[in-house]
């Protein structure tokens, strides 16, 4: 017997919903200020704004990641809970009117909305003391020859570079401070200080004025213009060193009994080596960085370095075990922290990468035009949807879900409209496994509903 037997699909219901959860997700970002910190920095000349920039958040939200797709938004009685939906002909438009300028107003108005998240949601913030403040990019492949701006950059990809800062702290899940859609052939570090100005800034908007700041990045935005961008800031660094030759040198003079062992919680994959790391050694050393700069732009810092064992592999005949026998990572800092602690907390840099992922696998998998504003302004509405997502995860009581599980367990939430007086009442699924965090971010974003009735 077959396993549809029997059943009929018709596509004729009006008053089905394939997203109920974006209801009370949206209601969260409108009492955060969406609409009003849009209004109030775009300049664009385009007829009901707010309403095109709820579209395509909410499409992200639920899962679009290319302009047609935002067409589920305008299936079944979908517009009826959400407001205003525009079709994708006239989103493609509107993304296509944005200028650099414009795409530089969406994150100042995304600015506006993170901070409105973080008051409407405490936690969503924490209240640790230490706020990491991590900066990455990432190439986003593309194809054809009708992308503006896209070249090969690092990954030997063609594509187009995207960078990203992110603040978090060690009990709470990131938040992106600040994006930007580079050229693909941009290097990475270029005008990243830039960057991290503004997210400092933005910082202290959002977190408490006791928390203590701490820039953290790889090797390849350890710059002097970075670590003098987070100084002027007040805050700590700890940068990933390349392999100069005064690194190389400094790491030469640590004498062997100061190096402490440590375990990782965690096996760690070494990537070069392909190996499973379980154990290392720490040990610090004072450094100059930046030598080759003027005497001003010169640091004077902490060089922690953490070396673990080729495994396998003798040091060869005549020479010593150093460089040999052993592999090392190095990063500099200002940290008093012990350089145990400090190395533990520099590898959570790491997190940055799981943001970029997460983006890559939803509303960032594609750059949907070929106009390179138009896609800046897709990213900067990717980093909204993600923010929002993250705040309704919060509210809803599950921590750190990513968007992915946002959308499978709260936004794709099924629901038929029924008019009742007044009141338009959502019936949801009965025995809906995700129904508590549903009904708290609800109660979070709209208030605790009256009693409904069929």
């Amino acid at each position: 017997m077959r396993a549809c037997h029997g059943v009929v699909p018709v596509f004729d219901d009006p008053k089905l919903v394939s997203a109920a959860g974006l209801v009370p997700v949206l209601e969260l970002a409108e009492s955060a200020g969406l609409s009003e910190a849009i209004d109030e920095a775009c300049t664009l000349p385009a007829a009901n704004l707010a309403a095109k920039v709820r579209t395509v958040v909410a499409g992200m939200l639920a899962g679009a990641d290319s302009i047609d797709d935002l067409n589920l938004l305008r299936a079944g009685g979908t517009a009826r809970v959400l407001g205003p939906v525009r079709a994708p002909s006239t989103i493609g438009t509107f993304l296509r009117s944005f200028t650099h300028g414009h795409v530089l107003q969406l994150h100042a108005a995304h600015r506006r909305l993170l901070g409105g998240l973080a008051a409407k949601v405490p936690a969503l913030v924490g209240e640790d003391d230490l706020v990491f403040v991590d900066v990455d990019d990432t190439i986003r492949e593309v194809h054809g020859y009708a992308k503006d701006g896209a070249g090969f950059g690092y990954s030997g990809v063609r594509g187009l570079n995207a960078m990203i800062t992110t603040i978090s702290t060690p009990s709470t899940a990131p938040l992106i401070a600040e994006c930007s859609l580079r050229q693909g052939s941009t290097r990475s570090g270029k005008s990243a200080d830039w960057h991290l100005k503004r997210t400092l800034t933005t910082v202290k908007a959002v977190t408490g004025p006791a928390q203590r700041v701490w820039v953290r990045g790889d090797s390849a935005f350890a710059t002097a213009k970075n670590v003098a961008a987070a100084l002027k800031a007040g805050a700590w660094f700890s940068f990933t060193i390349p392999a100069w030759r005064t690194v190389t040198t400094a790491i030469s003079q640590i004498p062997e009994q100061a190096w402490t062992a440590i375990q990782y919680p965690n096996a760690i994959l070494d990537e070069e080596t392909g190996q499973w790391v379980s154990e290392a050694e720490v040990a610090e050393t004072s450094f100059t960085a930046f030598v080759s700069k003027k005497k001003s732009e010169q640091v004077v810092c902490r060089l922690v370095v953490r070396r673990v064992k080729r495994l396998g592999q003798a040091p060869a005949t005549g020479q010593g075990e150093l460089f040999d026998v052993y592999r090392h990572h190095a990063f500099i800092t200002n940290t008093t922290l012990p350089a145990v602690e400090a190395d533990r907390y520099h590898r959570g840099h790491a997190i940055v990468e799981q943001v970029i992922a997460e983006l890559k696998a939803g509303p960032l998998a594609h750059l949907p035009s070929g106009k390179f504003a138009a896609n800046a302004a897709w990213l900067a509405f990717a980093v909204m949807a993600f923010n929002i997502s993250r705040a309704a995860a919060v509210a809803a009581g599950t921590g750190k879900a990513r968007m992915a599980t946002m959308l499978r367990t709260i936004i794709s939430t099924p629901a038929r409209l029924a008019a009742t007086g007044r009141r338009l009442v959502m019936h949801l699924p009965d025995r809906w496994p995700w129904q508590a965090a549903w009904t708290s971010l609800w109660d979070h974003a709209v208030g605790p509903p009256a009693p409904a009735t069929s």
